[in-house]
């Protein structure tokens, strides 16, 4: 299960660039990574254990701004269309999980 983090957060004072920035810095603490400007997103084996993210991401948000939150299946993720410009490549890969015996 894909979570993404997308958000616009004010910057016109210095107070809300440093809780964007503190955010931002969360965000990737928490283990996700930037898709886009602005477009986190994690890789997570479980319906479980994303809503824990979503929980933990919902007590770091800074006081004003707009956030959204958005979970999807792997296969949703893969039918994703990325471009490059005008060449089109393939999503990002879920990372391996880990196998034991």
């Amino acid at each position: 299960m894909w979570t993404f983090v997308m958000f616009d957060l004010p910057v016109a004072t210095p107070e809300q660039r440093h809780d964007y920035a503190v955010f931002r810095k969360r965000l990737l603490e928490l283990g996700f990574t930037k898709l886009q400007y602005s477009v986190y997103a994690r890789f997570l084996p479980s319906e479980e254990k994303a809503e824990a993210v979503v929980r933990r991401v919902r007590e770091i948000l800074p006081p004003e701004g707009q956030v959204r939150i958005l979970e999807i299946t792997g296969k949703q993720f893969e039918k994703m269309h990325v471009f490059y410009g005008t060449r089109q490549r393939p999503p990002e890969n879920p990372p391996q999980q880990l196998e034991l015996f």
